[in-house]
């Protein structure tokens, strides 16, 4: 069984009756908007082949410096950013969190977790904890790149790794871990008039941001919506120098 990307030994920050989706939103700088073209499969392989001067999202400037963590006390961890090919365009495909589970039920979330003393790297602990989620075995995923990590607050480094899944695969979720797997186009992940900054006070004193985006009954929000945000300034610089 996998382990979850949230286990009960970490550090968590409860706050009681927290309701993200309730949380005030604020005022974020408005993106230019990607091309079509700029979210295709080719392009987006092509962007991760050649490098790509480019800056990360500036609202988590220091939560993305978490490849090299200045705390020792910091659990690695990998997730998959899969992207699926559909005849309407390209989808990411996500997993929503089993109801039971003591962390973060309920959840969306990108299939990963714990990078295991037995894996090679973050990209084999991502396709394994792909595999023992979902179902869908490493022969079905072509690795295209990786991204910054991303330091919760929880204090895991959340490495993404982007990965196609080529068709013919099939979806057989853990129950135990997950509830349902669902696709969002990636043109709606990537239309930033859809991503919301919200500024949530904590009862300790100080405030918390996170962003969130809404797909039809699905509310994504935390650190999965701040890997798609981050994708977005990626692409974005891509096509800044490929397509200016």
């Amino acid at each position: 069984m996998s382990q979850s990307i949230f286990p009960p030994r970490s550090r968590r920050v409860v706050v009681p009756g927290f309701d993200p989706q309730a949380q005030p939103v604020v005022q974020s700088e408005i993106l230019p908007p990607l091309s079509e073209a700029s979210i295709q499969l080719d392009f987006i392989c092509s962007a991760f082949a050649c490098p790509v001067e480019w800056q990360v999202e500036p609202v988590f400037s220091d939560s993305f410096q978490a490849d090299f963590p200045d705390s020792q006390d910091a659990i690695r961890a990998a997730v998959l950013f899969p992207l699926v090919q559909r005849p309407s365009g390209l989808h990411v495909l996500f997993t929503r969190r089993a109801s039971h589970l003591h962390d973060h039920a309920g959840q969306i979330s990108f299939p990963g977790g714990r990078i295991e003393p037995t894996d090679r790297d973050a990209m084999s602990a991502a396709l394994r904890e792909t595999y023992e989620e979902i179902g869908v075995p490493p022969d079905f995923i072509e690795l295209i790149g990786t991204q910054p990590s991303f330091l919760t607050s929880t204090r895991f480094t959340m490495k993404p790794i982007i990965g196609l899944i080529r068709p013919g695969f099939t979806i057989t979720p853990d129950v135990t871990e997950v509830a349902e797997v669902f696709e969002v186009p990636l043109s709606v992940l990537m239309d930033t008039r859809l991503h919301r900054l919200h500024e949530a006070q904590l009862p300790e004193g100080g405030h918390r941001y996170y962003f969130s985006m809404t797909w039809h009954s699905y509310f994504i929000w935390g650190a999965t919506a701040a890997l798609i945000r981050n994708f977005y300034h990626y692409l974005a610089a891509a096509q800044a120098k490929f397509h200016p």
